[in-house]
């Protein structure tokens, strides 16, 4: 059940962190930066907080946080080890039901990926289907390290935003 604005600007910063910590994935870190942002005039505010907490964040933070995700139906997804949020959202999209030749392929993917830019890829799958997500990777395979690490955190800051418009009231 998603909170209202005043319950979550009441929270203690340790409970905020509780409660919202998991929004970056392992990453509790950029909670704790954005809960010193408070009070939020509302939940838009919360949003650009938290974006704000990891775009602020030094180089090597932010390459942490893009590699504290998971591999789109990698082998965290198949061993069931990755976030609640990630779960829900990879099953959204069906990453969960691939058959045997698009694991396959998403493996592949991963790989090519991950041994280019040295990250897993990031897609932020609510709302997408695996066909756009796998045109995505083909699309963004080619592209300079340096856009695709700024693709990939605008990409976390939409997750952010879907995980947060879940949790907290408008």
């Amino acid at each position: 059940m998603p909170i209202d604005i005043a319950e979550v600007n009441a929270l203690a910063p340790a409970d905020f962190v509780a409660r919202f910590g998991d929004v970056a994935e392992h990453s509790p870190w950029v909670a704790d930066i954005a809960a010193s942002a408070r009070p939020f005039a509302s939940r838009e505010a919360m949003i650009e907080a938290f974006a704000r907490a990891a775009g602020t964040a030094s180089p090597e933070a932010r390459l942490a946080l893009i590699r504290a995700h998971p591999d789109l139906a990698g082998r965290a997804a198949r061993a069931g080890t990755m976030a609640e949020d990630s779960k829900r959202e990879q099953a959204g999209a069906g990453l969960d039901t691939l058959t045997d030749a698009e694991y396959a392929r998403f493996t592949a993917l991963n790989t090519a990926y991950r041994d280019k830019f040295g990250f897993p890829f990031i897609f932020a799958v609510k709302g997408a289907t695996k066909t756009m997500i796998l045109d995505a990777f083909e699309a963004r395979l080619p592209a300079a390290a340096e856009a695709e690490f700024e693709t990939a955190l605008a990409q976390i800051h939409r997750i952010f935003r879907f995980r947060l418009e879940d949790r907290v009231a408008p």
